[in-house]
Parts: structure tokens; C-alpha cells; sequence
């Protein structure tokens, strides 16, 4: 049953995953921690965290993560790396035919044009999502309205996470300024989260 559902959740995140990996984020989290509750908002954030290290593109790799913790097995990760990138691959091929006949369409210009903001949109909740604290997602209900939403963080102290915004300032700001190399930079990142964090 369980390989189904990871089917069924990979296969509408692929379809609908617009924008790339970090537009997926906030369907992913959407998926296997508000609605199945397959991970805690912690074990989510730490695995997309996995990803970003780990070669190749955020979305396929947290699949692979997320298909493997989910069941215990390696045939979770398979059945979750094949279902998300089906509906791309499928996708893709199809407007690669048929881009040169149809990319002047107006129509077609319409709906890239309507896409792009919405990409956008959903990198930016991708951002807000891991600058939160993780607590703060366990307290939400789908049902809630804005000023219980308001009430949940006021009254929790579930504001955003400070110390993941420092990092993120300073990550953008170094490579901003080309003065480090991005991948120099998940180094230093790393190094920061020790020390912000108290790990050392």
C-alpha cells in the first residue's frame, strides 16, 4: 500500500512540480508531512538539506531520500526517483516535438507568461518553509484561518528561524560578490550551522 501511495504522491508532485526542485519543495512538504505524515517538518527540512549537497537535482534526490525513509528500503527509493521524474520525462519529450510548431502561438506565450510568477511564487514558499522553525508546521491545520495561523506563532514563539536567514544572508551576499565558490560555500554553510547552532 505504501508503495502506491509513493506512486501516486510522485507522480502529481512530477506533474505538477513547476519551476524545478525548489518549487517542489513546498508540494513535497505539503505531501509527506501535512498530508500523509510520512516525516516530521524536521526530518523533511533535513533531508532537502541532504539533497542540496548530494550531485544532481533537489527534486529526484529528497524522492530518493524521502522513498527510502519512508519504507526502509531501497525499492522505495527506486519506486519515488521513477515516479517523479515520469511525468517530466514524458513532458519534456513531448513539448521538444512540438515546441518549433507551437512556441509563437499566442496562446502558448500566454500560459509560459502566467507560469513564470507562479515559479516564482513557489520558490519563495520553498525559502519560507526552511526559514521557519520547524516546530512552527507541526502546530498548522489545513483548517486554520490567518489569525489562528497568527495566534500559532505569536503564542508559540515559532518565528522565523534567525539564524537560517544569517546564513542565507551571507551565503547570497559571498556569492553575490563571486568571492566564494558555491561549492566552497555548502563548506561554509556548513561550518556556520556548527557554530550558530551550537553543535561544537
Amino acid at each position: 500500500m505504501i508503495y502506491l501511495q509513493l506512486i501516486f504522491v510522485y507522480l502529481k508532485i512530477g506533474l505538477f512540480g513547476f519551476g524545478g526542485g525548489y518549487a517542489m519543495l513546498s508540494l513535497i512538504q505539503d505531501e509527506v508531512v501535512v498530508h500523509y505524515g510520512w516525516l516530521t517538518a524536521q526530518q523533511f527540512t533535513d533531508i532537502v538539506a541532504l539533497s542540496q549537497v548530494t550531485p544532481g537535482p533537489i527534486g529526484i534526490n529528497s524522492a530518493t531520500y524521502i522513498g527510502y525513509t519512508v519504507t526502509g528500503s531501497v525499492w522505495g527509493s527506486i519506486v519515488a526517483t521513477l515516479a517523479v521524474s515520469f511525468p517530466s520525462f514524458i513532458l519534456v519529450m513531448t513539448i521538444a516535438f512540438y515546441y518549433q510548431k507551437f512556441r509563437k502561438n499566442r496562446w502558448v506565450e500566454a500560459a509560459f507568461t502566467g507560469i513564470r510568477p507562479a515559479s516564482v511564487g513557489l520558490i519563495l514558499a520553498a525559502a519560507l518553509l526552511l526559514t521557519l522553525r520547524s516546530a512552527f508546521f507541526m502546530n498548522l491545520s489545513p483548517s486554520m484561518d490567518y489569525g489562528q495561523v497568527y495566534n500559532a506563532v505569536v503564542e508559540t514563539d515559532n518565528f522565523p528561524d534567525f539564524k537560517s536567514i544569517f546564513i542565507f544572508a551571507i551565503t547570497f551576499f559571498l556569492l553575490y560578490k563571486k568571492w566564494v565558490h558555491p561549492i566552497a560555500m555548502i563548506f561554509v554553510a556548513g561550518i556556520l550551522g556548527f557554530v550558530l547552532y551550537g553543535l561544537l
